[in-house]
């Protein structure tokens, strides 16, 4: 590998998530952030994308196409490793893997010379919608992200103490970022019927574990003329995205993802924003809500309870969070702009993505000394 001075622009390879432009959940919006900015750096960076894209760039970041097998056990190792075959190819200074289940490639790219950090993201294997023989790869992935890799990468103090305590292992703790600040605009708010501060959101994947069938159930027990903006999709997860969606209450808007700058708006005007997960990291939605300045109410998790802890309100199950619900309906609008305020500060000190890159930024360089 090619020896660069300590202020020298990097060559980066990203891979394991579905790729950029943003358009699936957390890693690729992750995998947006990071790479564009360093790119803004100088430095050249290539992510391994599962959609083509028409043009072989986005804002500077090389995009890198590898065709996917539609699968919902396989499509994410099958693709990961394919891509690190591609990489061996025409291998970059340093690689940068997203998802633990894709620690068992990475010696090959180290093989071929390069550095490999990986970010293991959370504990997937608690997720509900895994087969026994899923969780128990990941099970194996866990201890394979203690050696397999140059370095692990985790998002939350809880997951950092989580290696360290079962497998003894260190870890670089790099928390999430997100965006700060409202947005003016509300045309998505428009085309969905809904009102500056006069609806409840949750933008998350549709899956059981992440909990918009707790969160619809708690929200329908509530007399209130507000709604409920029900945000999002998933692959894989027909028959519980039917039960989230059997509902006849008008008041639940259900319009499935929504990307971009409409993503952006319903954060921004939101009465107040849920977040009911139970598995994972740091979990994007919630900081960039936060960072929106949303009034959060959060199931207490210690992964939640670390992001939000202090700036937002607690519930342990669906009846408390229809209670929450009822509470924040009852609060002055100062009360309620305290807590507002809190969210922002928090994002603003502690998940900026500005910092994310400088730290991604030594930690490339710090492997490359080695």
């Amino acid at each position: 590998m090619d020896s660069i001075p300590h202020s020298g622009s990097l060559r980066i390879a990203l891979l394991g998530t579905r790729g950029i432009p943003a358009r699936y959940g957390g890693f690729e919006t992750f995998a947006e952030e990071l790479s564009t900015r360093l790119v803004e750096r100088g430095h050249t960076v290539t992510v391994y994308c599962r959609d083509e894209h028409a043009e072989p760039a986005y804002r500077g970041v090389r995009l890198r196409h590898i065709p996917p097998i539609r699968h919902k056990y396989l499509e994410t190792l099958v693709h990961t490793f394919v891509s690190t075959l591609d990489l061996m190819r025409r291998p970059q200074q340093v690689a940068l893997y997203c998802n633990g289940a894709n620690a068992i490639f990475t010696p090959l790219a180290r093989m071929a010379g390069m550095p490999v950090a990986l970010n293991v993201d959370g504990l997937e294997r608690k997720r509900k919608k895994w087969n026994a023989l899923a969780r128990a790869w990941y099970l194996m992935s866990e201890a394979l992200s203690t050696f397999c890799p140059t370095e692990i990468i985790t998002d939350a103090v809880q997951i950092r103490e989580y290696y360290r305590s079962h497998y003894g292992a260190d870890s670089t703790f790099i928390p999430y970022g997100a965006p700060t600040g409202t947005v003016e605009t509300d045309e998505v708010l428009r085309k969905l019927d809904l009102e500056r501060r006069r609806y409840f959101l949750y933008v998350t994947r549709f899956e059981p574990e992440n909990n918009p069938l707790m969160v619809r159930r708690a929200f329908e027990r509530v007399e209130t003329d507000l709604k409920l903006a029900l945000i999002g999709d998933a692959p894989y997860a027909a028959d519980y995205i039917r039960q989230v969606r059997d509902t006849s209450d008008p008041r639940v808007v259900l319009p499935g993802t929504v990307f971009g700058e409409g993503y952006h708006e319903l954060q921004s005007h939101s009465f107040a924003y849920i977040h009911a997960t139970e598995v994972g990291g740091t979990h994007p939605a919630l900081i960039e809500a936060m960072g929106r300045g949303a009034l959060v109410l959060y199931l207490m998790t210690p992964e939640n309870h670390e992001v939000a802890g202090g700036a937002g309100l607690p519930f342990h199950n669906e009846a408390e969070l229809t209670e929450r619900i009822r509470e924040v309906l009852r609060m002055t609008e100062d009360q309620r702009e305290l807590l507002r305020a809190a969210s922002l500060k928090r994002v603003q000190e502690r998940y900026s993505w500005d910092a994310v890159t400088d730290a991604y930024e030594e930690l490339f360089r710090r492997l490359l000394a080695q």
